[in-house]
């Protein structure tokens, strides 16, 4: 399939009171035409500050893109661009959703005015034609009585309404890619079931391809069909969704899907991955998860371990891949979703 995005080797810092923080340390991945692409990992690993990169939306004053790095989409390289040319590209090939639609939306404008925008400033629509794209965007995403409600304020509507409103913008011009910076997380469980299933279809009707970045790996398991998992400012395992629900290979990933709730674990604790994510001011030297991997050898704090091939389409940066490591058998829980992917007696949807 073929890739509509690809970052490579992507370093980005920012320049603080403290000193350089190394935020994105050679951050490699692509999106297919078509495909959703979930970033996961915790707060601070990295995934907000990557896509932001795509969109060229960090701060000048104090963020800088290493040389070397690329964002390649469309035949060139978004790091390259100018503000001018950003402009072109924002909003019209490349969108985004963000985590809070009220901070997205504009609180004294009109909602069919903030949608009619791009189509007028990208698509040279002519007010009357932008406005009834607008009601159809809106019909598209599901907001009850649009012919009334496209005439009122932000204020006037629920979380999930809101959120509906922005990703009716986002979509307006009909974006090749589109990036979903944990736009669930505001809401409450049935709306953002909604929100996800309005997602899932609308990638249907207008063909574009999306990256979601999340901490939620439940709503990984319903919209992704591949997964980038970071941590550290780097990208330390991929695959598909069944390759790394069900077939796990980084210490980190292991945590991760140990840490969630289940209803077939035998005890009442939950797991917990102990320490906290590591100092970017000063990234050690080797593997960034040493300290807080129970199976870290020697060589984890010596020298940094390169992607390993588990199959053409599942690769993950640990040691325990090396061909002399020891054996180690992961926590309980990773065991039992490896059973069932080797005995491939899963079914869609059983992820948890």
């Amino acid at each position: 399939m073929e890739s509509i995005l690809q970052v490579k080797n992507l370093n980005i810092s920012f320049n603080t009171y403290a000193g350089e923080v190394k935020a994105i340390r050679g951050v490699n991945f692509d999106l297919k035409k078509g495909e959703t692409l979930a970033i996961v990992g915790e707060s601070g690993s990295g995934k907000s500050v990557t896509t932001k990169s795509i969109m060229q939306l960090l701060p000048k004053s104090n963020s800088e893109i290493k040389q070397g790095s690329e964002i390649l989409f469309d035949g060139k390289n978004l790091v390259e661009l100018s503000d001018k040319e950003m402009e072109k590209v924002r909003g019209k090939d490349i969108s985004m959703i963000f985590q809070d639609p009220m901070t997205s939306l504009n609180p004294t404008m009109k909602i069919g005015k903030q949608i009619a925008e791009p189509l007028i400033k990208h698509q040279s629509f002519s007010r009357k034609q932008a406005m009834d794209r607008a009601l159809e965007l809106l019909k598209l995403v599901g907001l009850p009585q649009p012919e009334t409600r496209i005439h009122q304020y932000p204020h006037q509507f629920s979380g999930g309404q809101r959120q509906r409103i922005v990703i009716a913008v986002a979509l307006a011009c009909n974006p090749k890619v589109l990036i979903a910076d944990e736009p669930t997380t505001a809401l409450d469980v049935t709306i953002q079931a909604q929100i996800l299933d309005l997602m899932k279809n609308l990638q249907k009707k207008i063909d574009t391809s999306i990256i979601f970045i999340t901490h939620d790996l439940g709503v990984v398991a319903n919209v992704a069909d591949r997964v980038a998992v970071m941590y550290g400012g780097k990208i330390v395992e991929v695959g598909t969704v069944d390759e790394i629900f069900y077939n796990p290979q980084h210490p980190y990933t292991w945590g991760l899907i140990s840490s969630m709730p289940s209803i077939d674990a035998d005890d009442d604790e939950l797991f917990v991955i102990p320490g906290s994510p590591p100092d970017l001011l000063n990234p050690p030297k080797g593997d960034a998860f040493a300290l807080r991997n129970r199976y870290a050898m020697t060589i984890d704090l010596e020298e940094e371990p390169p992607m390993f091939k588990v199959s053409d389409t599942h690769y993950a940066a640990t040691w325990l891949l090396h061909p002399d490591a020891p054996e180690v058998e992961p926590p309980l829980a990773v065991q039992k979703r490896q059973h069932k992917f080797r005995g491939n007696n899963h079914t869609e949807g059983d992820v948890f």
